[in-house]
């Protein structure tokens, strides 16, 4: 046997063969090293218990881990993104409320017992290059990592991502089926603290709190952990852009359905809610309520405004019957007066013809009989009752002297008047004259009336009767418009003309003169029109002028238009037709006539009105 401590027994290395052989350590030199190796290992543990927790070596023993020795085999370290990194830790059931220095306690833990060299020092048989200590040490470099740990748990696979259906149960068991949904999904809130679902009794701002922040709530989660391809491993710029972009599609694409289903959770619940649809029920009633109140509160305005219109309408109608009583008491005493005034100059006229045609008239000669009658009855129209009475005093007194000298006064009186209308007037110029006539000295000559004017005088008289607003500047106006010497009158000296015009002396009277005359020549013409001649027409001689109207065919006229108006087919035939005295085209051209006289008659009122 060779002593390999003595020197010359050592054989040179050049005449040795170099050979590998499984060699089992024994003897009491192996056992111990073994010793040593187990005595330091037991040192770094309760090194590592005292910096763990303040030093404390009994908390590692408190930790909620498990060792699941058949999973930690069964991981494939290619395969490390796929695995439950909670599990490898022994952390399973802490999961996400575990805190760093848990993880850190699991991990130690882990590596004192997993590690290949305690494995290998254990007599252990390990492959490093496909050992599943390399999970474990991925499982905490996420873990570990603040911004790891957060994609990690964003997808983590043991959270219940599920929302409640639309179902009788959820309905009857709403908040034992929809408040464990909502506290889990509560960890995914950025703002806290995330208020509770609560009960069937909270009140309404309670309530619409929770919903406020559900509708509007903002989740932390994100979904880098699913990523394809790390940016880091592009080979250049332009790759790692690409790989970025691709991934950030497809954070996106998760998130917007992370969103989706957060609000799909949030409105079936609202949908669901008892307490909101108690709450709408309630505003439903208060809306009704309100509408009730507004439309009653309308009703008793509108009664109280329909009570106090009638209220006054009843007054006003008691104040104008009493104004009518009175009026009509006093059109009555007026009345009763003129009657009284009529019957008392009744009653002295007769007497004054009486005493007249006792004394014969007081006349010498037949000749006197009629002037003395003419004037006689002059007397009775002119004078007033006083006047009567005193003539007939002067009569019984004084007889013929009386008479002759009250004749005598009158025909000085009336050729006075007829003196002062017919010699030209010296006014003095002012701003109302309407006319421009020749300006001498200061005044203006007015020359006298004409034929013609007279004659337009009469038919303005005749076009605006009394009642009509401003009558006499509507003639005037009506004249000046119409005159064809240039002439201007004023509505005073219009008055005045008329005035003399209608003179009592029946006999000078131009108006009853030209009334008489149209009187004769309307009765003549209504006499040929009734005469019916049944030969044709003859064609030799030129059409003659058309008969005037009656006052029975202006009638039936007026009527006719009015019962036939523009809308009606063939108007102007049954217009001929009703009055049947005029044929189609007199019908037709005698409306024109009274259209084209009710304008002028609007014209001159116009006129006159702007005047004023």
């Amino acid at each position: 046997m060779l002593d390999v401590r003595d020197p010359s027994s050592r054989v040179p290395s050049e005449h040795l063969a170099c050979e590998n052989h499984t060699v089992e350590c024994i003897g009491p030199f192996f056992f111990q090293h073994v010793s040593a190796l187990n005595a330091d290992a037991e040192s770094k543990l309760k090194r590592l218990k005292k910096s763990i927790r303040g030093g404390s070596s009994e908390d590692i023993d408190c930790l909620e881990f498990e060792d699941d020795v058949s999973y930690l085999k069964s991981l494939d370290p290619l395969k490390w993104k796929e695995q439950d990194h909670y599990h490898v830790l022994g952390l399973k059931k802490l999961r996400y409320k575990a805190s760093e220095n848990d993880i850190k306690l699991a991990y130690r833990k882990m590596v004192l017992k997993h590690h290949p060299d305690k494995r290998v020092a254990a007599g252990e048989t390990v492959n490093r290059d496909e050992d599943y200590f390399l999970c474990i040490t991925k499982a905490y470099e996420t873990l570990g990592d603040k911004k790891a740990r957060k994609a990690y748990d964003s997808v983590d696979p043991t959270i219940d991502d599920k929302i409640p259906s639309d179902n009788a149960n959820s309905r009857e068991n709403f908040f034992k089926v929809f408040k464990p949904v909502f506290d889990r999904n509560a960890h995914w809130s950025e703002i806290l603290p995330v208020p509770s679902l609560g009960g069937p009794t909270d009140s309404r701002s309670k309530v619409e709190k929770f919903y406020n922040f559900w509708f509007n709530f903002q989740s932390w989660r994100e979904f880098s952990y699913y990523d394809e391809e790390e940016k880091d491993k592009g080979h250049d710029r332009e790759e790692r852009r690409w790989i970025d972009k691709q991934n950030k599609a497809m954070r996106a694409k998760y998130k917007k359905e992370e969103m989706s289903r957060i609000r799909n959770l949030v409105e079936l619940a609202y949908k669901l809610d008892p307490r909101i649809a108690k709450f709408r029920i309630e505003e439903k009633e208060k809306k009704q309520a309100a509408k009730l109140a507004k439309q009653e509160a309308v009703r008793a305005r509108i009664e109280g405004a329909n009570r106090a219109a009638r209220e006054a309408e009843e007054k006003m109608r008691k104040k104008k019957e009493e104004v009518e009583a009175a009026e009509r008491e006093k059109l009555a005493a007026e009345k009763a007066e003129k009657e009284e005034m009529k019957k008392a100059l009744k009653k002295q006229r007769q007497t004054v013809r009486k005493i007249c045609k006792t004394n014969n008239y007081f006349i010498q000669t037949d000749k006197e009989l009629v002037p003395h009658m003419s004037n006689i009855e002059k007397m009775c129209d002119m004078y007033s009752l006083d006047e009567l009475k005193t003539l007939c005093n002067g009569l019984a007194n004084r007889g013929r002297e009386y008479l002759l000298e009250k004749i005598q006064e009158i025909d000085e009186t009336l050729e006075a008047e007829r003196h002062s209308h017919l010699t030209p007037k010296l006014n003095v110029v002012s701003k109302e004259n309407y006319a421009d006539p020749a300006i001498t000295n200061g005044v203006t000559c007015k020359p006298p009336w004409s034929h013609g004017q007279v004659q337009l005088l009469i038919k303005a008289v005749n076009l605006f009767p009394a009642g009509t607003n401003h009558r006499w500047e509507v003639v005037a106006n009506f004249l000046n418009q119409h005159s064809a010497g240039g002439t201007t009158r004023t509505a005073k000296e219009v008055l005045t003309k008329v005035k003399d015009m209608q003179h009592t002396d029946f006999s000078q009277s131009d108006l009853k003169v030209v009334n008489n005359e149209e009187a004769y020549s309307n009765f003549e013409k209504e006499k040929k029109r009734d005469a019916v001649v049944e030969a044709p027409a003859s064609e030799r001689f030129p059409e003659q002028p058309a008969l005037p109207w009656s006052a029975e065919e202006q009638q039936l006229l007026e009527q006719a238009l009015k019962t036939y108006p523009n809308s009606v087919s063939d108007r102007w035939d049954k217009i001929a037709a009703t009055v049947s005295t005029r044929s189609k085209k007199e019908c037709m051209k005698r409306y024109k006539e009274l259209v084209e006289l009710v304008k002028a008659k609007k014209k001159a009122l116009e006129t006159a009105q702007k005047k004023k």
